[in-house]
């Protein structure tokens, strides 16, 4: 019931993202309230260079420490692969992490990725030692070349960021899993219910990462806790595994020792 993500071993399966809270305090107890031992911090919005983010981040890193847990810095924002690679090697040393959440947006109206940047910008990370999390889109073959080029972590979208519209489109995340068994997968963007996080999981899928959903929450806190329990529920279910599908009703009482006017065929 753990997750590894490149060799480290993880007692949750729930990333959180640490943005859009209404202040510090409620940030705090959402993430603690998640379990969560990955959270995720923006260098992009608090512009690196100035150091203006040091207090804000520091409040992170002290709250992830309660869950025994590891920060991960993504590039948000980045449109290039040439500024992802300049950011993520500021986060590596600001963090001392090799972890990476790789974002290259594409499209500034549904913030898609840039498949072509995000491909170059990983290649170029993982030749540097850094241990890439990329963000794309549900599309296999992207997935499969990021797989090919090294990446043990895989992070597909479920609908665009922020958008709450949950699991686009199951068919394509079905085939990714399906197709690229040795990966690990975590759901990322797009979720906005207890319940899509649940579905994916269900699915097979490794883990889910959302910010959104709990930020926006009326209680951030309690759906974090909400979240937690419907990833929790969802892995169960897949290890036990869900009953086929059929076309047909079947009676779910055994008509051994039912007196025959009762059986299915007198009913």
């Amino acid at each position: 019931m753990s997750l590894n993500i490149y060799g480290q071993t993880l007692n949750s399966r729930l990333l959180i993202g640490s943005a859009l809270y209404p202040s510090p305090k409620v940030m705090q107890q959402a993430i603690i309230a998640s379990g969560s031992q990955v959270v995720t911090l923006s260098l992009k919005r608090q512009n690196p260079l100035a150091q203006s983010g040091e207090k804000i981040w520091r409040y992170i890193q002290e709250t992830v420490a309660q869950n025994q847990g590891f920060l991960l810095p993504n590039t948000a924002g980045c449109k290039s692969a040439k500024e992802a690679i300049t950011l993520a090697k500021m986060s590596r040393e600001l963090f001392q992490t090799d972890w990476i959440k790789l974002e290259v947006i594409g499209d500034d109206y549904n913030l898609q990725p840039d498949p072509i940047e995000l491909l170059i910008a990983t290649e170029q990370l993982l030749a540097d030692g850094f241990k890439v999390l990329p963000y794309c889109t549900d599309d296999l073959v992207i997935c499969q070349r990021l797989f090919a080029l090294g990446c043990q972590v895989i992070m597909p979208w479920a609908s665009p960021i922020g958008t709450g519209k949950g699991l686009m489109n199951r068919y394509n995340l079905a085939t990714i899993r399906h197709r690229l068994p040795e990966a690990t997968l975590i759901l990322d963007a797009g979720i906005g219910k207890p319940s899509d996080a649940c579905i994916a999981m269900e699915m097979g899928f490794d883990g889910v990462l959302l910010n959104s959903a709990i930020a926006l929450a009326d209680n951030p806190a309690l759906m974090a806790k909400a979240f937690a329990n419907a990833i929790s529920a969802g892995e169960s279910a897949y290890i036990a595994g869900t009953m086929p599908e059929r076309q047909t009703a079947h009676p779910s009482t055994p008509t051994l020792d039912t007196p025959f006017w009762h059986q299915p065929e007198h009913s």
